[in-house]
């Protein structure tokens, strides 16, 4: 059985884990440029989900507990989101001057996308692409 989420809302959602949810929603605005969508507070204020939006996409997220946890406790990364921007080298110029941490400098990929990677302020892994130019599967070479 399915169920359809609200119109505006994708299928699939991935749903990440921040220490200070709060800060973190106003760093993705500055360094990435997603945009707020709906905040749910707890009684003393401090933000215990959020929802995000970018192009065309929804990032949920929320604070880690128990068994669920977020890179800055786990020491690993747990997840890499990818997204498709207007203008990689653009996107790449804001998050770095806002002090993201740069994974990796814009680059062309053998499969026809410019991107480059960032970390976020609590450790997880994004990437960020402009398609460029198509390839077919047989000439797609590391």
């Amino acid at each position: 059985m399915t169920s359809n989420p609200p119109e505006d809302t994708p299928r699939v959602t991935p749903y990440l884990l921040y220490e200070d949810l709060s800060n973190t929603i106003d760093w993705l605005v500055k360094a990435f440029g997603l945009t707020e969508r709906m905040r749910i507070s707890a009684p003393d204020g401090t933000a215990n989900h959020a929802e995000m939006v970018l192009v065309d996409g929804l990032i949920m997220m929320g604070q880690p507990g128990g068994d669920y946890q977020n890179p800055t406790h786990s020491g690993h990364v747990s997840n890499q989101i990818y997204v498709y921007v207007d203008d990689a080298d653009a996107h790449y110029a804001q998050a770095k001057a806002a002090g993201a941490t740069i994974l990796e400098e814009p680059n062309d990929t053998f499969y026809g996308d410019r991107r480059y990677g960032a970390e976020d302020c609590e450790g997880h892994y994004w990437y960020f692409a402009t398609h460029v130019r198509d390839v077919a599967e047989e000439d797609m070479h590391p």
